[in-house]
């Protein structure tokens, strides 16, 4: 535990210490809800800010997410990944303390888009279902933050992950019901969002914050995240730098 609290620390020191990474990474989210949120016209929702809020909430939480793979190539050009795999501590505690800087970073930023919706006027019916807000948000983030930086382990450069990265997190984004409802949707994309796992935290984030407990989402997040901390404390311990 203690060397999981030590990389999770040292992430977290490293991105504060980037005062313009800081801004921008609150300031791009916040952003996307006032201009989309706002000037968007729509005719299916007469509050399209309350209907895309949960919507940039994930989103926010999916690309914070995936970032995670560029924190262990940085890791691995600077040469400090072959010698933390040769400490003496579990390989998989960097796994789990970057998953948990990379969660934390999410909420964080999470918490801005809050913050800003509810001046906004959107509101939660329940506080108890803003913790379980945070709480689905969490396990959403784990369970991409381990596949990015699995994905991470086994690449060497950064411009082989931006790559990578596009091709994940673009196609997830547009292709959920973050921006529209199922019911405005060609046939063709309502397949798609239904079967996208961003559409599945999407939705149970939606109903909580109309005051409805998604349990199987909750349940299926957790799940995911569960299967997602398994692989990759599987590749963490044969990995070979």
């Amino acid at each position: 535990m203690r060397a999981v609290i030590y990389y999770f620390e040292r992430d977290l020191i490293k991105w504060l210490r980037g005062k313009v990474t800081v801004i921008s990474s609150l300031v791009m989210p916040a952003a996307w809800l006032v201009f989309v949120g706002l000037a968007l016209p729509t005719k299916f929702t007469d509050n399209y800010l309350e209907f895309i809020t949960p919507g940039i909430l994930v989103m926010t939480t999916l690309f914070s997410s995936l970032q995670g793979g560029s924190l262990m190539i940085f890791d691995k050009m600077l040469g400090f990944l072959n010698k933390f795999l040769a400490l003496p501590s579990p390989r998989e505690s960097l796994l789990y303390g970057k998953i948990l800087f990379i969660s934390v970073r999410g909420l964080l930023q999470a918490t801005v888009i809050l913050l800003i919706a509810t001046i906004l006027g959107v509101r939660v019916l329940n506080p108890i279902n803003v913790v379980l807000i945070y709480l689905t948000l969490f396990l959403f983030s784990v369970f991409f933050s381990a596949l990015s930086t699995m994905i991470g382990l086994y690449l060497s450069d950064h411009d082989s992950y931006a790559a990578v990265n596009s091709m994940i997190s673009m196609p997830l984004f547009f292709t959920s019901s973050a921006l529209m409802p199922y019911e405005v949707m060609p046939t063709w994309l309502r397949t798609m969002a239904k079967l996208n796992p961003v559409s599945y935290a999407i939705d149970s984030t939606r109903m909580l914050f109309e005051g409805v407990v998604p349990v199987y989402g909750i349940l299926g997040l957790a799940a995911g995240a569960g299967i997602m901390i398994l692989l990759g404390t599987y590749q963490f311990r044969k990995a070979v730098v």
